[in-house]
Formats: structure tokens, C-alpha cells, sequence
């Protein structure tokens, strides 16, 4: 049996999918499954031992379909559920089983506030198999790494290998993230050696964090009073200089990980690590928080105005940012 698992994007939506071909090889282990997804998050699957080939988006669609065409697929696993995915079910003309995206009670959460129970998102994706007679075997998420993945812990300085706590300190969306003046409050009350993780987009706000923690230019006073206080944040930057891979390598050598709702979360969860997920303008109501892991919420629940999306703006709708200007990190 050949199987096509289809999943554009995201980061996050990509490992959350991850229980699927699990699944689909514990009920038909002889069968051989395939990933589609777009070239920039194919990391992820790239060491999974249940996929046998990922295919990617980003080329040409028409040569896409003529080399998906010549699997002969028994079926299509469509864990997107857009407008290119249905396409490329029609044009294979495959039996396809269709993910379910909830849009009617996301749609009721965001818009009219309504405290709709939505069931987590792999739920959803596990559901889609039910047809298959497949059920969750209730193991989480799989995120395979390499050895090579590991070689960036190389870069630790000293006081890092010994322990530290990773900070993912970006989001794909804005309203996800923190603003850099609460991020740097967030590092002050961790009180620990931090590893910094993020994309490009967010290296000048990291680049401010880790100057604000600077000791080198600092007077002997300042630093006699910060060893009275017990300030034991150091910093050591990593955003921008990493894979996902090693990015995810971070993660898995770190003593607990904070993150925003975002990829990295679920890279974390699926790692088995103890998180601290930070929300702003979504929620974890919209199915999406860490899955089967121990995390704890950091939200503001006092304001009405949230959820205000299901995947983060740009900019906050409505100009102030309370979500998170007026968070309060307590940890």
C-alpha cells in the first residue's frame, strides 16, 4: 500500500502531524508512506522513520504531479485542506481521507468570544484516519534529530553546558511575540544561563536582549551589587544561526524551554520537554497548545479582546497590544 500524507505548512501545523504516518505504519507496516510539504519546513521530516521520501511543493506543480502520479497511490492522508490540495487529489484521482479544520467554531472563538470546545488539532488529524480503523495510541508527538544535529552544542560556552534554559524569542506572526522590553523582563526573572533561539527576523531584537545582559562594559560596583542581588542571567545568542534541526537540538539539551505559540512549541512538546508557552492574540483554546507534555500557560485573560486571530497579525487590530504589553511573567 502507498500512502500520501499532504501538509504545506506551517512549521508547527507540520509537527503536529507527525503522529499520522506513526499510525498509518503500526496498522499496515508493510505499507510505504510518503510526505508532501514545502521545502522550507522538509526538516522536519527528514529523519522520521515512518516516512520513505518527502516530496516538495516549492518546484514546478505540473512536474510535482507527473512524479506523484507515477506512485500509484492507494490513498491521500490531506492534512491541509486547501485550495492547491484539493487540486492535486483531483488531478491524482486518488481516494483521499480530508482533515477536518473546525473553521464554523474557530470562526465563533475568534469572532464572537464563544467558549467553544474544539478538540486539539492532532485529534483532528488522527480522526481523519478513523475510516482506516486507526486509533491514537496516545504517544505523542516524534520528532527525529541526527547526530549532526547536535554538533552546533559545540557552541555552548562553558557555563551553558552545564545547564540552561532555551528561549524562543520569535513567533511567525507579530502579535505572537513578546515586545523586546518584556522578553529582556522575562530573562531578569528566569534568572538563569539562557540560550537564545529564533529566526533572522528576530536577530536585533535578540542582539538588544543580549546586550542589555552585557557585563563587559559594566563597573565593578554594578557587578558586586548583581552577585548581592543573585542575578545569574547570562546569555548566550543563538537566533539566526541555526537549522530547525539544530535549532530542535537546543531544545532537547535544554533543562525547561519558554516559547510563544509557535513551531518551536511543538518541536519542544514533541522532545518530551517541560514548557512555559507565552500567548498573545491566539489562545489555546483554538486547539493548538503543547500536546501530550507538561506545560504552563502565560496569558492575559483579562482582556476581551482575545483571541483577535487563530494564527497571529501582523499588527494588533486594534493598535494597544495589552495582550502582551500588559502581561504579567509570573514564573
Amino acid at each position: 500500500m502507498k500512502i500520501l500524507i499532504i501538509r504545506f505548512s506551517s512549521l508547527g501545523d507540520i509537527v503536529l502531524t507527525s503522529p499520522v504516518p506513526r499510525l498509518i505504519k503500526k496498522r499496515f507496516p508493510t505499507s510505504e508512506v510518503h510526505f508532501l510539504t514545502k521545502k522550507n519546513y522538509s526538516e522536519t521530516y527528514i529523519n522520521n522513520i515512518n516516512i520513505s521520501k518527502v516530496y516538495l511543493l516549492d518546484e514546478n506543480f505540473f512536474q510535482l504531479y507527473k512524479k506523484l502520479k507515477k506512485n500509484n497511490y492507494d490513498i491521500i492522508i490531506d492534512l491541509h485542506n486547501n485550495i492547491r490540495s484539493f487540486f492535486l487529489r483531483k488531478l491524482l484521482g486518488v481516494k483521499s481521507l480530508v482533515y477536518n479544520k473546525n473553521r464554523l467554531k474557530r470562526w465563533l472563538i475568534v469572532n464572537l468570544k464563544l467558549k467553544v470546545r474544539i478538540p486539539h488539532i492532532v485529534d483532528s488529524y488522527i480522526k481523519t484516519l478513523s475510516s482506516m480503523n486507526i486509533k491514537n495510541d496516545n504517544k505523542g508527538l516524534d520528532y527525529f534529530l541526527a547526530k549532526n544535529d547536535f554538533k552546533c552544542l559545540n557552541l555552548l560556552p562553558k557555563l551553558h553546558r552545564k545547564s540552561f534554559i532555551s528561549l524562543v524569542i520569535g513567533a511567525k506572526h507579530k502579535t505572537k511575540i513578546l515586545p523586546t522590553k518584556k522578553l529582556i523582563e522575562l530573562c531578569d526573572k528566569i534568572n538563569e544561563p539562557i540560550v537564545l533561539i529564533g529566526g533572522k527576523s528576530e536577530i536585533k531584537s535578540s542582539i538588544e536582549i543580549e546586550n542589555y545582559f552585557k557585563n563587559s562594559n559594566k563597573k565593578s560596583k554594578e557587578l558586586k551589587l548583581q552577585l548581592l542581588l543573585n542575578k545569574k542571567t547570562k546569555i548566550f545568542n543563538l537566533v539566526g544561526k541555526l537549522s530547525i534541526n539544530q535549532s530542535a537540538s537546543i531544545i532537547k539539551t535544554s533543562k525547561k524551554v519558554y516559547t510563544h505559540d509557535t513551531g518551536m512549541m511543538h518541536i519542544a512538546a514533541a522532545l518530551n520537554k517541560e514548557i512555559v508557552s507565552i500567548w498573545g492574540s491566539t489562545h489555546p483554546r483554538l486547539g493548538f497548545y503543547p500536546y501530550n507534555s507538561k506545560f504552563t500557560v502565560i496569558q492575559n485573560d483579562k482582556i476581551k479582546c482575545r483571541p483577535c486571530s487563530k494564527i497571529g497579525h501582523a499588527t494588533c487590530p486594534i493598535y494597544n497590544f495589552r495582550c502582551m504589553n500588559e502581561l504579567k511573567l509570573d514564573i
